[in-house]
């Protein structure tokens, strides 16, 4: 049983330039992470992302949360967890500051995280395949579904799931391919226009066949040129996505998006303001066929469903440590699978807890294989980094989700 809780507020300052975008010119890449300890030693570590000031403030949230679950049994707790998360999320007090959102939603992913990795560091496996040998019922029992019933009934999860296996044993093949990777810091916001060259000759170097640029500019003819830059280098085989980080207004995202179709970006991420569902439907249509991507920013299921319901983004960019954790992260995903809409997750874990979701995603939910984000730039601090070679993630065979971080200095 979960015996002691160890909460830890981790930062991670960034070599200069690294990880800049339009509208974070400066961020410190931070960590609110849970440690959930069991009676056996066990150590289940989880965490929600941050960009420095207010992280504090989640791991003050985690906090109570996780104190809820200590003289819990993970098998027990695991069994019911779409119950145990309903009720974590709708805690009174705790829902007037979200609901389901901000602060105290990104505390419940820090816990939520640390569970499904004591869960599978109790039965000695990597999550990505403790989750794959899971039976439908099993997935269904750990989501939480409500608000969506007018989407996705628990019955109706069931079914897409039981669809899906065929085709399952097929799919595992990727276990020993390993999941496509793209290199998303080619082109930070910071870095000169020659530093994007070079940085783009080097991902081609290294086997990536995509790669991300970050626009967002206040002269947006530095955005048109940085893209064509990125075109030049990487040739027209190379998918090249752009990214304006909730820059643009709906009027500027129109002009700007017309332009930049120039140099056939294979997504526009995050053009506005994440909340404005209406927004990025008026911007897609106008723009299709360039297709819109989100995700990062959008906190919860619910406005996952809104966003498509009005079919507003060609990609959805669900994040684990932005969301509820992984449990809103599939369910999430099996609502994009009904909609036959890819999941291309935002990684504010670098990848790591990732990188077992979209095998997951692939193998038992039949999501196109398509690429995951790869950023480096806090590898040495984890004790199994990621692996990847010739652009390709190599697939975790620890217990766990690949989440534990080395000792804090």
């Amino acid at each position: 049983m979960i015996k002691s809780i160890n909460i830890q507020d981790a930062r991670f300052p960034l070599a200069k330039g690294a990880g800049s975008d339009a509208i974070h010119r400066d961020p410190i890449y931070s960590y609110a992470v849970t440690n959930l300890v069991d009676d056996g030693g066990l150590v289940g570590t989880g965490f929600a992302f941050t960009l420095g000031e207010g992280n504090d403030l989640v791991c003050k949230a985690a906090q109570f949360y996780a104190d809820q679950l200590k003289g819990r049994d993970i098998e027990e707790l695991m069994s019911d967890f779409g119950s145990v998360f309903n009720q974590l999320s709708n805690e009174q007090q705790f829902r007037w500051l979200g609901p389901h959102k901000g602060i105290v939603h990104l505390a419940l992913a820090s816990v939520t995280n640390a569970c499904y990795d004591l869960w599978a560091k109790k039965r000695g496996v990597p999550l990505w395949k403790l989750l794959n040998d899971l039976s439908p019922q099993e997935i269904v029992n750990t989501l939480d579904l409500s608000y969506l019933e007018d989407e996705l009934t628990a019955a109706q999860a069931l079914q897409l799931l039981k669809d899906n296996e065929a085709g399952k044993e097929a799919r595992k093949q990727i276990v020993t391919q390993g999941y496509p990777g793209y290199d998303t810091s080619i082109g930070w916001f910071n870095y000169t226009d020659e530093k994007v060259r070079e940085n783009c000759k080097k991902a081609i170097a290294e086997g990536f066949t995509a790669m991300k640029l970050k626009v967002g500019s206040s002269d947006p003819q530095r955005d048109i040129r940085r893209s064509h830059i990125v075109r030049e280098v990487a040739g027209d085989d190379v998918k090249v996505m752009l990214d304006a980080n909730q820059q643009w207004t709906l009027p500027q995202a129109l002009k700007i998006c017309k332009e930049l179709r120039g140099m056939n970006p294979y997504w526009i991420e995050e053009p506005t303001h994440p909340d404005d569902v209406l927004a990025h439907k008026t911007l897609a249509d106008a723009i299709a066929p360039t297709k819109l991507a989100l995700g990062e920013h959008v906190p919860n299921r619910i406005i996952f469903k809104n966003y498509l319901q009005t079919r507003s983004a060609g990609f959805m960019q669900v994040d684990a440590v932005r969301v509820g954790g992984v449990s809103e992260f599939i369910t999430v995903s099996l609502l994009c699978r009904k909609y036959g809409i890819p999941v291309v997750p935002h990684v504010g874990d670098m990848g790591q807890l990732h990188q077992h979701l979209v095998l997951f995603n692939h193998i038992t939910m039949g999501h196109e294989a398509l690429f995951l984000e790869h950023i480096p730039h806090l590898q040495k601090h984890f004790v199994h980094p990621v692996i990847i070679e010739g652009g390709v993630y190599k697939t975790p065979m620890e217990p766990g989700s690949s989440c534990d971080l080395k000792p804090l200095n």
